[in-house]
């Protein structure tokens, strides 16, 4: 955020800066966000879901702390294979993880 975003309205812009973060993307989809120099921003369905997407969050960022603590030149995972994970569980064709409730 600029200086003049801080300075006026913060924490309005502070939403407006992660709805930029979330523009063409699904905010469905992607349950949490850090913001930078801030912290965490997790949802859910209820308040219990949104809880537990903030666990993960802080789980990822974590790990992702201690990577780089050990290679700062650790590079970040190619679209290639963060789709074949994401969308193995998410896409419409997932096969993988828990099987879906049938309507």
């Amino acid at each position: 955020m600029t200086e003049a975003e801080i300075a006026s309205k913060y924490e309005e812009n502070t939403g407006h800066a992660i709805v930029r973060a979330f523009e063409g993307a699904d905010p469905t989809a992607i349950s949490a966000v850090l913001v930078a120099n801030h912290g965490p921003f997790a949802w859910g369905m209820d308040p219990a879901t949104s809880a537990h997407n903030a666990v993960i969050l802080e789980s990822v960022a974590r790990m992702a702390y201690f990577t780089l603590g050990i290679n700062q030149q650790a590079p970040a995972i190619g679209r290639f294979l963060h789709d074949q994970h994401y969308l193995r569980k998410h896409g419409k064709t997932a096969y993988y993880g828990q099987r879906k409730e049938k309507k």
